[in-house]
């Protein structure tokens, strides 16, 4: 709202197609990347999403990232750097993150951060990618958290014991996970691959080469 108004204040138009000025560009950025939780503006994200349901963490990872990503494509900030800087430190702290966790909604939280990393990386030069991205990740997770939902398993220990319950669901979960962590040759590879074609057809190697060493973690 403080961008918005800001904007209007400056530059005399309610428009945000045509965002001019660098203030009001960089409130929007970092205020909906606060709303979708990239790094460094992602803190809130894991504990929230530690302390829901599953079904209520599944609204928050899928549905509510819509309206933030719908502005970020309409604002397309002229300043490049913001959206390529937070983008890789949400890769990197979306790998770094999920490490040493034992609850599944804490590594679903890092796993989201990371992904919307990729995601802003690769917006400004293709938001079609980007929306091919959002629409893998959100079958991919759609899928986890019902998953989880289905077998009751809130953290490691409970999934590892479902074995006897569910023995079906219990097989497609790894790969459900492998798919999220971008394991070729499972569906989460694809937009991955291709952001990283993407980024290097961009002269910007050296960032595609960091953002892919994180997706190892």
């Amino acid at each position: 709202l403080f961008a918005s108004i800001s904007n209007a204040w400056l530059s005399g138009q309610w428009d945000i197609h045509q965002m001019s000025h660098p203030l009001p560009t960089t409130l929007i950025t970092l205020a909906l990347a606060l709303k979708i939780g990239l790094a460094p503006l992602h803190t809130w994200m894991p504990e929230v999403l530690q302390g829901l349901d599953l079904t209520t963490g599944l609204i928050l990872s899928t549905w509510q990232k819509l309206a933030p990503f719908c502005l970020l494509l309409q604002v397309q900030p002229a300043n490049a750097t913001l959206l390529l800087v937070l983008g890789i430190t949400s890769t990197l702290v979306g790998g770094w993150g999920g490490l040493n966790q034992t609850q599944l909604r804490k590594i679903l939280a890092y796993s989201s951060i990371a992904h919307l990393g990729w995601m802003i990386l690769v917006l400004q030069f293709s938001p079609s990618l980007t929306f091919l991205t959002l629409l893998v990740y959100f079958i991919m997770t759609f899928s986890l958290f019902i998953s989880f939902k289905i077998s009751n398993a809130t953290n490691i220990n409970t999934l590892a014991t479902s074995w006897a319950k569910a023995p079906a669901l219990t097989s497609i979960i790894p790969l459900i996970l492998l798919s999220l962590g971008g394991l070729p040759p499972l569906t989460g590879f694809l937009p991955k691959w291709l952001i990283l074609q993407e980024l290097t057809k961009q002269d910007l190697t050296p960032l595609a080469t960091v953002a892919a060493l994180s997706a190892l973690l």
